[in-house]
């Protein structure tokens, strides 16, 4: 007699919401558990991998062994998260090219920062490794936040795509150039500056071959370029027709800006203590997604049926 085999029940959109969600989250504790080994000098906490230390798998008692291993148990959680996201959006019942997408590169990028971070520890914290290690980390952060935004919208062939304003959306892609230049000099100032990542009584890790001060004025003029930018943005959509969307996307985006300014200049006037840069790489985190946040803003969409605005608006397209 045989006995008649259940399939499971496909991803509804509103469900796979929620993987997308929990992946755009786990990037971000990535990063700020990531700054956090840095930062308490944990980097060479345990210096083998996949292992800890030899052939051991758990850490030692040494703070900055547990410290760099709970990182390490971050990430494997991470990985698991992203596999999830990846298998909902090919289970999904209405599958959709753009999920599936963007929910595999995050899969390769969470690989790809793996391995990197594996160097990372075999080249005794090679400052140009870690730099990369950040940025490779910050552009999973974008993927994942437009991964969410992905998942809450209505996406593909016959979905609505109006465009608000098609100048404002220029300059707002056009944005990406001098963060890239921020974000850059930020982490070639961060490579140059005392917080190595190793601890007292390890090896000594290499700094970036540039004066911490000369890396830090370049970065401030990056800086001052990109908040001048973003301002005179707010200034010229403030003072047209724009719809709120994009007011309130530009208006957010100079508020984080600028709050990310002082705490840059406070850390580098108070000689960079340890939980002010923690707080500018958060700093850094929340600007990469404000500006996702701003460009996919550009263009208003029909909401996924059955999220939050739909349920209640169920016949009128939200954008």
């Amino acid at each position: 007699m045989s006995v008649p085999i259940s399939l499971p029940r496909r991803v509804t959109g509103p469900v796979f919401r929620w993987f997308a969600l929990a992946s755009f989250l786990s990037m971000i504790v990535i990063i700020l558990t990531g700054a956090a080994v840095r930062l308490t000098g944990s980097g060479l906490g345990c210096p083998d991998w996949p292992t800890c230390f030899k052939h051991e798998i758990v850490s030692s008692s040494s703070i900055h062994s547990q410290i760099e291993f709970g990182n390490r148990l971050v990430t494997i959680s991470l990985v698991v998260i992203i596999g999830f996201t990846f298998l909902a959006a090919l289970w999904r019942e209405k599958r959709r090219r753009d999920l599936v997408v963007l929910s595999g590169v995050l899969v390769l990028g969470v690989v790809a920062d793996a391995i990197l971070g594996a160097l990372v520890v075999y080249t005794k914290l090679n400052p140009y490794l870690v730099a990369l290690h950040l940025l490779l980390s910050l552009a999973m952060v974008f993927v994942g936040a437009l991964l969410y935004h992905h998942s809450k919208y209505l996406y593909g062939e016959g979905a609505r795509s109006d465009v608000r304003d098609p100048y404002f959306r220029m300059l707002a892609r056009a944005l990406w150039i001098p963060f890239i230049v921020l974000v850059a000099t930020g982490t070639a100032t961060s490579g140059s500056g005392p917080h190595a990542g190793n601890s007292q009584g390890q090896l000594v890790a290499r700094r970036l071959p540039f004066a911490l001060s000369s890396a830090a004025w370049v970065h401030s003029l990056a800086a001052v370029l990109f908040i001048g930018l973003v301002v005179g943005l707010l200034l010229a959509i403030w003072k047209s027709a724009a719809p709120t969307p994009l007011k309130l996307g530009v208006r957010r985006l100079v508020f984080i800006s600028l709050i990310q300014a002082a705490i840059g200049a406070t850390q580098y006037l108070t000689h960079l203590p340890t939980w002010l840069v923690e707080l500018h790489v958060a700093g850094a985190v929340s600007l990469t997604i404000g500006l996702t946040q701003f460009n996919v803003r550009q263009s208003a969409r029909d909401r996924e049926p059955g999220t939050k605005k739909s349920a209640t608006i169920a016949a009128t397209p939200v954008s």
